[in-house]
């Protein structure tokens, strides 16, 4: 059974940083792709970001470019999530993910192509 659970969350002021992580249980991390999503209250979980399993392919949300960056470490079975330069609109749970076993780099944006996810942790931007 794999585990993810994340970190790193808390209130920050508009403009400020947080690096999330994602700390993975099980030997085969280093063979599948990873995302962040986020759930806004009242919203649908949305997609934020994806690494594929070596780290050298990224793809982010369009919005979001720019201010945030997703990385691995497979030494450490961790995801990373650094966002900058934060807004009141970013303030959502942020789950990270870990992809099926086949999944398309095309549909690694979509909630149903993953199958673990951890609990989220929650960030809140203040104006």
């Amino acid at each position: 059974q794999v585990q993810l659970v994340e970190s790193g969350g808390g209130l920050v002021q508009a403009g400020g940083s947080l690096r999330l992580s994602c700390a993975a249980s099980g030997r085969t991390f280093s063979r599948y792709a990873m995302g962040w999503f986020r759930q806004a209250p009242g919203k649908e979980r949305e997609f934020v970001a994806a690494i594929n399993w070596s780290g050298h392919s990224t793809t982010y949300a369009d919005s979001l470019k720019g201010r945030f960056t997703i990385s691995r470490d497979n030494a450490k079975n961790t995801v990373y999530l650094q966002m900058n330069s934060l807004k009141p609109e970013d303030t959502a749970v942020y789950y990270c993910a870990r992809a099926g076993d086949s999944t398309p780099w095309l549909k690694l944006s979509q909630v149903d192509e993953y199958d673990y996810w951890g609990q989220g942790t929650q960030v809140t931007v203040s104006s």
